[in-house]
């Protein structure tokens, strides 16, 4: 089977690294994987490893000639099937290449907010099944009108191997200026609205009093970085708060912190959240998309309700307030982790996937088997 990738971002996000984990587990199993990337993508390099890489222009929704770059490489490399992995104009003109050289195609979604019925009715019927990366965003996709038997729901997955480790929290914190006893708050996500930075900002206000050591990392890029580094100085944070922008060695660091925030409007699943996890970390999040399938209320975390800056402030202040709840937490979180979010069952889910849409009566049992 050969299976050509398409992924649209330039930026090696969870998006990005549940297309390497696929490769990878694909390769594995003897599937020739090519990949289609925007030029210059940080996902380039490491994809080769485990398959060819093109690169190419992709410039988003407005770019049309995509159709035409990917049907020329489609022509030429005669894939089984293609799977399109990203939004940014590749859900669209991914969809429309396949339809023209009439390549089987299927379609993963990462995003929970909803869509007009006119504009998934115009994109869904271009793919002949919809992967979704949680149950919340399957059943997003059936409000909007899309056949309950053309979605399948396979969760994202992580590689927990470099999360197993016992971090030495007293040796991060004297990296970073600190005493050896300093509570670590910290939040991992793209710096865009939609993931809730400024619920956490005004949550602060409720927490710092009582816990007065305490200080705040926030990784990740975007957008926002300059708004979030100016809200942090008008509201007085800048001792507290500290901006640690994108790191690669994430896992060698993550498991230091005492608690995660998520407080997202919007999430797909949440890749962050399977990390933090899977380094004994307990979570807070909102109860929004497919976050309460990572985060499980009472288990390896707490939910709030979306933009609930107060229940944020008093489920974090529980969490800072009880080390052996956090510890029990953390356990039962890294045990969730290895049970269900596996990269050889994510693996799987998606090769039932290829099956069913290449060979329908062979594959139903076993999609069965291994869907949600």
């Amino acid at each position: 089977m050969k299976i050509l990738h398409i992924e649209s971002g330039r930026f090696l996000y969870g998006g990005g690294m549940q297309v390497l984990y696929l490769m990878e587990g694909l390769a594995r199993r003897g599937i020739d994987n090519l990949l289609a990337c925007p030029t210059g993508a940080h996902i380039a390099g490491p994809a080769r490893v485990h398959g060819r890489v093109v690169e190419m222009p992709m410039h988003g929704d407005p770019d049309i000639g995509l159709v035409f770059r990917l049907r020329r490489l489609i022509a030429r490399e005669q894939p089984d099937l293609i799977h399109v992995h990203s939004r940014r104009g590749a859900d669209l003109w991914g969809g429309l290449a396949a339809l023209f050289t009439g390549t089987p195609c299927v379609l993963s979604r990462r995003v929970d907010n909803p869509e007009a019925r006119i504009l998934a009715a115009a994109k869904y019927p271009l793919y002949n099944h919809v992967v979704t990366i949680s149950e919340g965003i399957r059943q997003v996709l059936i409000g909007t009108g899309v056949a309950t038997d053309r979605i399948s729901c396979v969760r994202s997955a992580i590689t927990a191997q470099p999360y197993l480790r016992d971090y030495d929290k007293a040796a991060y914190r004297a990296a970073l200026g600190l005493p050896a006893d300093t509570p670590l708050l910290g939040m991992v996500a793209q710096l865009i609205g939609r993931k809730g930075h400024r619920y956490l900002l005004a949550a602060l206000h409720d927490i710092l009093p009582r816990h007065p050591g305490l200080q705040v990392l926030i990784f990740g890029r975007g957008p926002l970085d300059g708004e979030l580094r100016q809200a942090i100085a008008d509201q007085g944070l800048g001792d507290r708060v500290r901006m640690m922008g994108f790191v690669d060695n994430l896992a060698e660091t993550l498991g230091c912190l005492d608690v995660l925030a998520h407080p997202a409007d919007m999430e797909g699943l949440g890749v962050s959240l399977l990390q933090a996890s899977a380094a004994r970390v307990p979570i807070v999040a909102s109860r929004a998309g497919g976050i309460p399938e990572a985060v499980r209320n009472g288990e390896n975390g707490l939910l709030i309700e979306p933009g609930d800056v107060a229940g944020l402030a008093a489920a974090l202040n529980h969490l800072l307030d009880n080390p052996a709840l956090r510890e029990r937490m953390g356990e039962a979180g890294r045990a969730l982790m290895l049970r269900e979010f596996s990269v050889d069952a994510m693996c799987e889910g998606n090769l039932a996937v290829y099956r069913r849409v290449l060979s329908p009566a062979l594959a139903d049992v076993e999609l069965a088997g291994r869907l949600l």
